[in-house]
């Protein structure tokens, strides 16, 4: 079978790899879509530093169990549709202890630190499926990475009293946006592609701002009558978003962090004291937690799922692909590859 495979730095191909067999506790997934990451992008271009090479990408899944080992309960069966929770945690490390796996020292992420699922075929075990019987595997493929966007909502502790921005809107920040909405918080979202500010609107945030056109420091002072967000998250990872986020929070505010910044980022850190505010980060999802909740909120509907497929793909056309986005990524909110796709 073939799989997509990040070589290096800016180099990725197809290789032939043998199918594998599900073992005693697991299942074998045949692989129906895989969405590209943020992550991918930044792997391929050398600035996510975690990235291992050569490693086969991917952990953005909607696939259909078609192999089922021993030791499986009988409520998984084949033909069912699902998505993986693609973390490895150690289950020793202080993280692991204080029972946020997603935090693991050492986590291992599927495509990153090790193999990934942009493949006709990956074994899991079965305790990381997660399914549905309403999805498609296409909107399967889309739930990880709303996930992590519904994770830093709850690391924000978002509440229905609380103004919340989002800086950036991809898929990630637009699941952020999404989490918000659902727990009855007034959105703001903020990016530079008007494009992705419309689907932020259709999930539900209340006010938009694309710092292109507009100046958003006055825009969130008004929309705030001076205060400034109660919680602003960071989805983008620039200095220039993480200063801004620090810098427009409201007082004793809460600001989290999702993006990796790729540069240093310098503070003003008299505003940390100043404001009594509240710095947390926010990597990866909790599992159990998130996973349900967000593949419920699929089921309902009211995600714009097509809106935020930019592209889909054929497995062969990934390097082409990586090469074309890292070129221009304006616009691309999710790209998938299609393995029904010739």
């Amino acid at each position: 079978m073939k799989a997509l495979f990040l070589t290096d730095v800016g180099k990725s191909e197809i290789r032939e790899i043998e199918k594998p067999s599900a073992g005693e506790g697991e299942i074998l997934l045949k692989v129906d879509k895989v969405g590209f990451c943020g992550g991918d992008l930044n792997s391929f271009k050398g600035m996510f530093p975690l990235q291992e090479y050569p490693n086969i990408l991917g952990h953005e899944v909607g696939g259909i169990v078609e192999e089922i080992g021993d030791a499986v309960p009988k409520t998984i069966r084949r033909g069912l549709r699902g998505t993986i929770y693609p973390y490895l945690a150690c289950g020793k490390c202080k993280a692991c202890l204080n029972g946020r796996p997603n935090a693991c020292r050492y986590n291992k992420t599927m495509g990153v630190r090790r193999p990934g699922a942009m493949t006709d075929y990956i074994v899991l075990p079965w305790e990381d499926l997660f399914y549905s019987e309403k999805l498609s595997t296409r909107e399967l493929a889309l739930a990880e990475p709303l996930t992590v966007g519904f994770h830093a909502v709850d690391r924000g502790r978002v509440s229905a009293e609380d103004t919340v921005a989002v800086i950036g809107c991809g898929i990630v920040g637009l699941g952020a946006v999404a989490g918000a909405v659902e727990l009855g918080a007034t959105v703001i979202a903020i990016d530079l592609d008007d494009s992705k500010l419309k689907i932020a609107e259709e999930i539900g945030a209340k006010f938009t701002a694309n710092p292109t056109h507009t100046i958003p420091s006055e825009l969130l002072k008004e929309w705030t009558d001076g205060h400034g967000p109660d919680v602003i998250i960071e989805a983008v990872g620039s200095p220039q978003t993480y200063q801004m986020a620090v810098e427009e929070v409201a007082f004793t505010g809460r600001v989290v962090c999702i993006g990796y910044a790729k540069h240093e980022v310098s503070f003003n850190t008299s505003l940390f004291v100043q404001k009594e505010i509240e710095i947390l980060g926010s990597r990866n999802c909790i599992g159990r937690k998130d996973f349900p909740m967000v593949i419920e909120y699929l089921e309902s509907g009211r995600f714009p799922v097509e809106g935020v497929i930019s592209k889909t793909i054929a497995l062969e056309e990934g390097p082409e692909t990586l090469e074309s986005w890292a070129k221009d990524a304006q616009g691309i909110i999710k790209i998938m590859i299609d393995f029904e796709k010739a």
